[in-house]
């Protein structure tokens, strides 16, 4: 099937990779998994990942109803903040309520009787190496920090949840945190029922050490009695997609660049975010390009590249893990065209989801 670039192009063969590792880390562990729709949220594929995940895991209200109404299983709703005009409608939708905060929880404590009610926790530490991702930076919002503090409240929860890794696939980092996290909050973590130790480990990545993995979660669960959750985002969708480019244009002042129809402070913001290059495969040969988006903004670039012959006008690329943190920050600036989604299906057909038109941009403006 050919489809008019540029498109985010979902491969399901890819995916079940993935899938099927979260489902081994269940199994072995008794972890369950839910995936945090605030790295991909992309819900034509949802039915296909309910097969081997427990549910959701959200940070708005937008996103805890999404996960209810397009994902199903279980459905965990926390945000940094619950406003009073949304926390019944997040309520509604959800059958846990994690608070950021003993604030929090006191003001809305009585309004989420009717579900499970939990508390996040900051250890203090986390693997960031990024300042702007660190969830344990000075002066952090996320999470109470003080053991004291959330002792006076724990009739009024039966759960926490504890998110201090970032892209961590290093398994004895991992697993010396969670030390640090019990003896921190150990006193804590005995008196309640369910533990989240969120999203960020990297355990469906290459030569990733599963089996010790799975038997520091089940040496954890067992010790404090706790049922753990794992909030897989990027592990549960890692190397599944490609955003699919196509040259527009090529010149020289200096170096070779070539332009393509996309664009990543639109359609791959972390790139921009973190100051990081895409990823181009196999990215080898004598001919050296610097792959440029066609915003107007000067940095517009997803990274330098090798190719086996320069590049073209018309000539494909395909931008490499392009699921992660992208379709969820799309945007129209520029007013560029926004990728449509299409899904290769494991039997290699190739479908189109989702086209957007100038409607949806005028729509998204006022």
């Amino acid at each position: 099937m050919s489809l008019q670039t540029p498109y985010y192009l979902i491969d399901k063969t890819k995916l079940a990779r993935n899938m099927e590792i979260v489902a081994r880390v269940r199994e072995r562990s008794g972890a369950r998994a839910l995936l945090a729709l605030k790295c991909f949220a992309t819900w034509s594929v949802f039915d296909f990942m309910r097969d081997y995940m427990d549910g959701t895991t959200s940070s708005s209200l937008y996103e805890v109803r999404l996960g209810r109404e397009k994902f199903g299983g279980e459905t965990h709703a926390y945000s940094v903040a619950w406003a009073d005009h949304e926390i019944d409608e997040a309520i509604s939708y959800a059958d846990k309520i994690i608070f950021n905060s003993v604030g929090q929880l006191e003001r809305f404590a009585g309004r989420a009787a009717g579900i499970a009610r939990g508390l996040r926790l900051n250890p203090g530490i986390s693997s960031s190496s990024f300042d702007l991702a660190d969830p344990a930076r000075p002066f952090s919002r996320l999470g109470e920090w003080d053991a004291a503090r959330v002792e006076p409240v724990l009739d009024r929860i039966g759960g926490f949840m504890i998110h201090n890794n970032c892209e961590n696939a290093d398994f004895p980092l991992f697993s010396r945190m969670l030390d640090t996290i019990e003896d921190k909050f150990g006193a804590l973590l005995s008196r309640v029922g369910w533990v989240s130790l969120g999203g960020g480990i990297h355990f469906t990545g290459e030569n990733y050490p599963l089996d010790a993995f799975c038997d520091r979660l089940k040496r954890f669960s067992d010790r404090f009695g706790v049922q753990v959750y794992l909030e897989p985002g990027e592990a549960a969708i890692t190397k599944s997609t490609t955003l699919e480019v196509t040259v527009l244009d090529t010149l020289y002042n200096g170096r070779h660049l070539a332009i393509v129809d996309s664009s990543i402070e639109a359609h791959m913001l972390d790139l921009l975010i973190y100051r990081e290059s895409a990823r181009v495969e196999p990215n080898e040969g004598p001919h050296e390009f610097m792959v440029c988006g066609k915003s107007c903004l000067a940095g517009d670039v997803f990274g330098t590249f090798r190719f086996p012959q320069p590049p073209a006008v018309g000539d494909r690329i395909s931008i490499q893990d392009a699921a992660g943190y992208t379709m969820v920050k799309k945007n129209w600036f520029n007013g560029v065209r926004m990728p449509s989604i299409a899904i290769r299906e494991l039997d290699g057909s190739v479908r189109l989801v989702r086209e957007f038109t100038f409607a949806d941009y005028e729509g998204s403006l006022s």
